[in-house]
């Protein structure tokens, strides 16, 4: 694989600009600012090599970027040293949604460690998008005017969802493709919501009730999207060699794949017009692993075709859902006599004593070592035996002489008999090779698909603490994937543009001051999945808005984040910087 280098050296350009920068100030405007951030090595968000640059800002805005030694501020940092990058926007965050629950893992709530959002703001996250997977609170002005009411300390960007509009329509019967006048009720209220401030439409076409629409469905509501210069993201239905729901004992062969999935989305742009974006895009599963080359073809082929689709991504080897591996099949555990039945364990010993039975147990048991990553990437966090806390299923069964099959069985018949497999158990799903396939190519964004998380959570993906950090810390100075440039691009302008924002994502004169202060020395990602709560280190400050939200590396719990808005097609009122 071609490697970009690591390192950030002034070109030519950057030269040329340290030169006429002196002159150029003469025109600029010298304060008095607000804020005034000297002397720091500028990346402004474009890919563009670093510039030294004074950054002046008032109102909330930025008013000049340019040498300016005589200016004045009300607040000078010095930033001799540091570099100063745009605020960093996570397109994919479940900092709320339609299954939050209020209070403990939402934004929408009164209390401040929560929606002043600790664990964002100290990636340098400025701005975040909400309602992500098909889920999205009803209506979507209620969901606005609360967080306007409350404050919130990154700003903040609503989808609708599509699986909420569906359940709207179609109820408890959603198994089924909806009837063309069903379409049309859930067409209008899509309308509904971006007309009372959202920005876009979520799917999440692997889960309930998404996962019986069809492709025609989904399109025809993202039409919807052209008035409002509005965007879809769509949790596609596969993520490797078939979805999470697929069972081969089960369901019926031939399911789709992740080529399916995102020749899916490829379709929606191409038939709707509209800009779409293949979510938290990956390789699930051993048997899947190289699998990236394919799907990268296919969205550079639509593209050079004139699509405007686009991806994110989280950069980990592990998912979400891979912090909740159960090997064994539901199916196998469940009693059938709802709460107060027979615990997992005792329903699986006695489903092991049909022959027949225990063959589809370990077919589907095979099958999920496989996607998980296979049995030395599946690993014990939480167990009753402690000694085996931290190990593999691989080392553990080899350790025992049975085969990785039979030892996920003893997990659970051994472990904790009310707990699903056992005990906690995390999948490492995806190889390193294709995280950074996806995080090489130019049209791919970096987001969290992280939340709110305090201590108090216990157990939360790194991704909630990390990924913004990691992005430039692993990916770019580490291995090389792309240039800090780039990685910072990623996160700033190229989210700004797939969001359609059009003052935010680049230090540039009038742009939204959102900025980040940080030491490349010292930028780091600090969780880890058995101590996830760190947050990271190297960012000094972070600025919503004009406004501090991080401070010498301090969380300041403020809350200057703006709800923002589209400003075509909506209802009065409703414009870009959050005003009504």
């Amino acid at each position: 694989m071609h490697r970009r280098s690591r390192r950030i050296v002034p070109t030519a350009l950057a030269s040329l600009l340290l030169v006429l920068a002196p002159s150029l100030a003469g025109a600029q405007d010298n304060g008095p600012f607000d804020l005034l951030v000297r002397g720091g090595r500028i990346l402004d968000g474009t890919g563009n090599p670093w510039f030294r640059a004074d950054i002046g800002v008032r109102d909330g805005r930025i008013v000049a970027v340019g040498m300016l030694p005589g200016a004045t501020a009300r607040r000078v940092v010095d930033a001799t040293g540091r570099y100063v990058s745009p605020g960093f926007i996570d397109i994919h965050s479940h900092a709320d949604d339609g299954s939050a629950r209020i209070g403990e893992a939402t934004i929408r709530t009164d209390a401040l460690d929560r929606k002043a959002a600790p664990n964002v703001v100290s990636q340098g996250v400025t701005t975040v998008v909400v309602n992500h997977d098909g889920r999205s609170p009803w209506p979507i002005r209620d969901q606005r005017a609360l967080l306007e009411r409350q404050g919130v300390g990154p700003n903040v960007m609503m989808m609708v969802g599509h699986g909420t509009v569906r359940r709207e329509v179609m109820g408890d019967d959603f198994r089924r493709p909806a009837t063309d006048e069903e379409v049309e009720r859930m067409r209008a209220l899509v309308r509904q919501g971006l007309e009372e401030g959202a920005v876009g439409i979520s799917a999440g076409l692997e889960y309930v009730p998404g996962r019986w629409s069809t492709t025609e469905e989904v399109a025809r509501m993202a039409e919807e999207l052209l008035p409002f210069d509005g965007v879809y993201i769509s949790h596609e239905r596969s993520e490797g060699a078939d979805p999470m729901w697929f069972w081969p004992s089960q369901d019926a062969p031939g399911p789709p794949t992740l080529q399916d999935a995102v020749m899916e989305t490829i379709e929606i742009g191409r038939h709707s017009g509209a800009r779409v974006v293949a979510s938290h895009i990956k390789a699930k599963g051993a048997h899947y692993w190289g699998s990236s080359g394919s799907a990268i073809q296919l969205i550079q082929r639509a593209r050079d075709e004139g699509v405007r689709v686009w991806a994110d991504q989280y950069p980990y080897p592990t998912s979400g859902s891979d912090g909740g591996t159960v090997l064994i099949p539901s199916w196998a555990l469940a009693s059938g006599s709802g709460r107060g039945g027979p615990p997992p364990a005792e329903v699986l010993r006695r489903n092991l004593t049909d022959p027949g039975t225990a063959a589809k147990i370990r077919q589907d048991v095979a099958h999920e070592i496989r996607r998980r990553g296979g049995a030395d990437r599946v690993v014990i966090f939480e167990y009753p035996r402690e000694d085996w806390v931290g190990r593999n299923l691989q080392e553990l069964a080899d350790e025992r002489g049975v085969d990785p099959v039979q030892m996920a069985l003893d997990l659970q018949l051994e472990g904790d008999p009310e707990r699903p497999g056992g005990g906690r158990l995390r999948g490492f799903s995806m190889s390193e090779i294709d995280v950074e396939n996806y995080a090489a190519q130019p049209w791919v964004a970096t987001a969290s698909d992280g939340g709110i998380a305090i201590p108090e959570d216990g157990s939360v993906h790194p991704r909630y603490y990390g990924t913004f950090p990691r992005k430039i810390r692993h990916y770019a100075l580490t291995a090389g994937v792309l240039s800090v440039e780039d990685a910072i691009r990623s996160q700033t302008s190229l989210p700004a543009r797939i969001m359609g924002l059009e003052d935010r994502g680049e230090i540039r004169e009038g742009y939204w001051a959102d900025l980040v202060v940080f030491d490349l020395e010292t930028i780091a990602d600090q969780s880890t999945f058995f101590e996830p709560h760190q947050h990271a280190t190297g960012i000094d400050h972070v600025i919503v808005n004009g406004d501090f939200v991080v401070e010498n590396g301090e969380i300041l719990y403020t809350l200057p984040g703006r709800v923002i808005a589209s400003q075509r097609g909506g209802s009065p009122g409703i414009s870009n910087d959050g005003g009504a």
